[in-house]
C-alpha cells in the first residue's frame, strides 16, 4: 500500500478513495478502521517532582515545565509521537495546529 493517499470529502462525514501518487486507489482498504477511536494528546511540557512536592501543590500553584514559550509541542496518537505543533485559539477554545509530521521510524524511540 502506498504511504500517501487522499480522501475526497463529501461534506457529510463520508469520504471515498482518491487515487494516490502512483494511481492506486488504496484509501478504500482503510474504510473498516475509519470509525476506530484513537487517543490524541498534545503535550505542552513535562515536569518531574517528588510526591511531597506534588502534595504541596494547590490552587494557584505554578508548575514549571521543561519547554520554553513558543517551542513546539508534541502530539501523540495512542502514545506514539506523530507530530509537533503550536497552540492556537479557535473560538475561545485551545487547539493545536500541526507544523511537523514525524515519520514512524523517527517516533519509535
Amino acid at each position: 500500500m502506498a504511504d500517501n493517499f487522499e480522501l475526497e470529502d463529501f461534506g457529510d462525514g463520508t469520504a471515498a478513495a482518491v487515487t494516490d501518487e502512483d494511481g492506486n486507489k488504496s484509501a478504500v482498504d482503510l474504510a473498516p478502521v475509519f470509525d476506530v477511536p484513537v487517543n490524541i494528546s498534545a503535550v505542552l511540557g513535562k515536569s518531574y517532582m517528588s510526591v511531597s512536592q506534588l502534595l504541596k501543590l494547590g490552587q494557584g500553584s505554578v508548575l514549571e515545565l521543561d519547554r520554553k514559550v513558543g517551542e513546539a509541542i508534541d502530539i501523540y496518537v495512542n502514545n506514539r509521537l506523530v507530530a509537533r505543533g503550536e497552540v492556537v485559539v479557535v473560538d475561545e477554545r485551545l487547539g493545536v495546529t500541526m507544523t511537523e509530521i514525524i515519520k514512524s521510524e523517527d517516533s519509535a524511540g
